[in-house]
């Protein structure tokens, strides 16, 4: 072969190479498809080049074509894209551009996220949303504080440990009131007796408690007797009962008297009588008129404590036997009580409650069981 054949093999052969390289080059850059622009902006880049790759789901699908910086200090810098055509059907309006590494010092690339459905598609030279890059410097600070930080605390966590040594060693040698407690038996036993007799302190004042709330609750039972009827000897609340009837006789009364419990008592809480004059026309009754049996019925207004109302009217009944009996000549036996507490709400009384003196015919027995089961 001559010079000058060998010569054209070559220009030949290298014309040929350069078209491939110019062919492969453009591929990648995406310069003989057909392609669509998008912007994105961020506040840094963070080593991002012209020329990197935008992936679409980790695949090379793009070009950053170019990067520009702001005109204003506030702004942030624009990066453009070139995009395949193809992915036009999956990059949407709601799709994100990130700046990410390959390894932990690779190169970097834009990532764009996929869009919704429903979102609307890009056009040529949209601006989609981006993230802000992860800054492998700031990482690095941020481990920087974090070991600083490990270290103060291994730091004082020696210092405790040297503190506690120092405390045991002093404790297994008998120092102190714990090491005395745990090294002389006779310390030990002196605050062991001590407990013991605080715990026994202790036993007798809850003792005490006990006993005083039990005489508190008797106080409170007795407390309308006492109070009410202390002037009247009537110290026992059995003797509230003496008279009391479990209910009334079924007979039809021969006569009714009525009073509401303002004529007769002081307040609306206590049995001291007043006015008791109001009760001669029921006396002067009984007087005069042969009856079996009569009884005195008091009952208080429809609200307040149930028990309280319950001793109040067996209280009240008994004042008004006592009047009835000491100031007019008939049978004692024949005059009863019935307390029956609370009222109810259509009693019609100012609300103090009512006293009834019920008389019934001469043949008419009286009920002699106890109170103590007497319904209200």
């Amino acid at each position: 072969m001559s010079r000058t054949a060998r010569l054209g093999a070559f220009v030949i052969v290298t014309l040929a190479i350069l078209a491939a390289g110019v062919f492969i080059i453009g591929s990648k850059q995406y310069l003989f498809t057909p392609t669509y622009r998008l912007k994105a902006q961020f506040a840094t880049v963070v080593g991002l080049d012209r020329g990197a790759e935008v992936r679409i789901g980790g695949v090379h699908t793009g070009t950053v074509r170019e990067i520009d910086l702001p005109s204003k200090p506030n702004d942030k810098i624009t990066v453009l894209m070139d995009l395949q055509q193809s992915t036009h059907g999956i990059v949407k309006q709601d799709s994100i551009a990130s700046i990410e590494t390959e390894g932990l010092l690779g190169n970097e690339y834009v990532a764009i996220s996929f869009g919704t459905a429903q979102a609307l598609n890009v056009k040529d030279n949209d601006t989609i949303g981006s993230e802000p890059p992860l800054v492998i410097a700031d990482l690095m600070k941020k481990a920087d504080g974090i070991l600083d930080t490990s270290q103060q605390a291994l730091t004082n966590v020696t210092v405790v440990t040297a503190n506690l040594s120092s405390i045991s060693g002093k404790i297994n040698q008998g120092q102190g009131t714990i090491g005395a407690l745990v090294n002389d038996k006779k310390v030990y036993t002196q605050l062991d007796e001590t407990t013991a007799g605080l715990r026994d302190t202790v036993n007798h004042a809850q003792a005490g408690v006990t006993a005083f709330q039990e005489n508190m609750e008797a106080m409170k039972s007795n407390f309308l007797v006492r109070g009410f009827y202390k002037k009247r000897g009537y110290e026992n609340s059995a003797d509230l009962e003496k008279n009391e009837i479990p209910q009334l006789p079924e007979t039809a009364p021969l006569k009714t008297f009525t009073f509401d419990s303002k004529q007769l008592f002081d307040k609306q809480d206590n049995a001291k009588p007043k006015n008791q004059k109001s009760l001669r026309a029921a006396g002067q009754f009984l007087t005069d008129t042969e009856f079996g049996v009569a009884v005195i019925v008091v009952s208080t207004g429809a609200t307040g404590d149930t028990q309280k109302d319950l001793v109040l009217t067996q209280a009240r009944a008994m004042v008004v036997r006592d009047y009835l009996v000491g100031n007019f000549s008939f049978d004692d036996l024949q005059l009863k009580t019935l307390g029956r507490g609370k009222g109810t709400s259509d009693t019609p009384d100012s609300g103090w409650g009512t006293v009834a003196i019920i008389v019934y015919p001469a043949d008419t027995e009286a009920h002699t069981q106890t109170s103590a089961a007497n319904p209200k």
